[in-house]
């Protein structure tokens, strides 16, 4: 198996295996509640990027995945910027977060909607359990960087959060981080 190395200051991955990803304003469709604003902003900025090291073939049980992502700062209008958020295809397998650098919130959300955060700051540590939907948002000046790791069966089903979003929104009210009533259309 080839040996990864961790930058232990900057969270990042380097060594062969380790895969990368980016994604953009414009890969990023209706994951903001302004829609209209999202596609008045430069469609070419960098929102976040993550590497993984995979080390297993996906779905393997007993098998885990290791990561890094960097989210920069920024809000489309009062909305910061942040990941598209998932539940794990095989729900009630578990994660862990740990943040390097920076400052944000992770964003949870239970089966029947119920949504809360954790603010994550330098050093902190967040276990995730199954059954909970989570995405992450930089909260802060600077960009926010922090690793996972997850087990190679978990999964991601992204589907779900694309089609139902989540119960709240983390938007910027009177200059602080709040999470908001997820203002959906009504049928």
């Amino acid at each position: 198996m080839p040996t990864i190395q961790l930058e232990i200051t900057s969270g990042k991955l380097a060594g062969e295996g380790v895969i990368t990803a980016q994604k953009k304003l414009s890969q990023l469709e209706n994951v903001f509640q302004d829609e209209a604003t999202r596609k008045s902003m430069d469609q070419d900025q960098l929102i976040y990027e993550v590497q993984a090291y995979m080390p297993v073939e996906e779905g393997k049980e007993g098998g885990l995945y290791f990561g890094n992502s960097t989210i920069f700062p920024g809000k489309v209008n009062n909305e910061y910027f942040m990941t598209r958020g998932h539940f794990h295809t095989k729900l009630d397998t578990a994660e862990y977060y740990w943040c390097i650098q920076g400052k944000g919130a992770l964003i949870l959300m239970d089966e029947e909607g119920k949504t809360w955060l954790e603010e994550m700051t330098p050093g902190s540590v967040h276990y995730i359990p199954g059954k909970i939907a989570h995405r992450v948002a930089n909260t802060g000046d600077e960009k926010l960087v922090f690793n996972a790791c997850w087990p190679s069966e978990a999964g991601h089903d992204y589907a779900t959060i694309e089609k139902d979003g989540f119960g709240a929104r983390l938007m910027e009210v009177d200059g602080k981080p709040q999470l908001v009533q997820n203002k959906k259309e009504m049928v």
